[in-house]
């Protein structure tokens, strides 16, 4: 029987973490060696936002390179995941709503910067689906509750972004986090631990440090799809819980 798989989100950070080694990628390669292998990963990433929901079906999507003024090597990288029809499809049934099917992009850094350090073979198929822009926290909770049966079949459910994302901020010689990032990525990990949705959305709305920490929705929103297929049985462990270039939170969570 298919072992039922965990959720993942990932503070993916900056896109350097695809070449170099360090805290961060380093428990990305243990998490992989830890958890079920899977048939597919469906990837909720920060860098996909867009109006509505949109989803990749290409059988050979396009790995993009969507940063800029970054070294060569970044550019180097190779992911040439194949997709995957079926779970394309399947996600469309679940959503239970007007889904957007679109291979006009690829796979973006969001994804690829992560997936390289855990299947560095590119081996497993990757579909990757769009954060919708203008859904609320609430409706995009609800989404990823509409994923939670794709757990039974196998496929990881990977949403990359970050819990703090302030890019006008960051202090690129800081190797930890301003105050009001820290206290702010404490909330919410305390929030996701005691499993209280309505105060990780009530913090990220409303809490005084939010308006630095979560300048724009689209990198916290993915914690919303990640919670969202997470159930109440799952235990939930947390993983590089730090800040970084004062302004970006690298923790991830592991639900199940």
């Amino acid at each position: 029987m298919t072992r039922r798989m965990p959720v993942l989100f990932v503070g993916h950070g900056s896109p350097m973490n695809a070449i170099e080694q360090n805290e961060y990628t380093e428990t990305w390669k243990q998490i992989a060696e830890k958890i079920p292998r899977p048939e597919a990963i469906l990837s909720v990433s920060a860098h996909w936002f867009t109006e509505g929901n949109r989803i990749q079906t290409a059988v050979h999507p396009r790995q993009i390179y969507d940063m800029y003024g970054f070294p060569k090597e970044l550019y180097e990288v190779h992911y040439h995941a194949t997709g995957n029809k079926a779970l394309s499809e399947r996600v469309i049934q679940l959503i239970r709503k007007k889904i957007i099917t679109d291979d006009s992009r690829g796979i973006d850094h969001g994804t690829w910067a992560v997936l390289c350090r855990m299947y560095p073979r590119a081996d497993i198929p990757v579909v990757q689906l769009s954060v919708n822009r203008g859904a609320s926290f609430q409706e995009q909770y609800e989404t990823g509750q509409n994923l939670q049966q794709l757990r039974d079949n196998g496929i990881l459910i990977l949403a990359s972004g970050n819990v703090v994302h302030n890019l006008a901020m960051i202090d690129w010689n800081k190797n930890n986090g301003f105050s009001w990032a820290d206290s702010f990525d404490n909330t919410i990990r305390d929030a996701v631990l005691a499993g209280d949705v309505p105060a990780v959305i009530h913090t990220a709305s409303s809490d005084t440090s939010a308006r630095l920490a979560v300048p724009a929705s689209d990198h916290f929103a993915p914690l919303l799809y990640a919670l969202g297929a997470a159930e109440a049985a799952d235990t939930v462990t947390v993983f590089n819980n730090s800040r970084t270039l004062g302004s970006l939170s690298m923790t991830g969570f592991i639900f199940g």
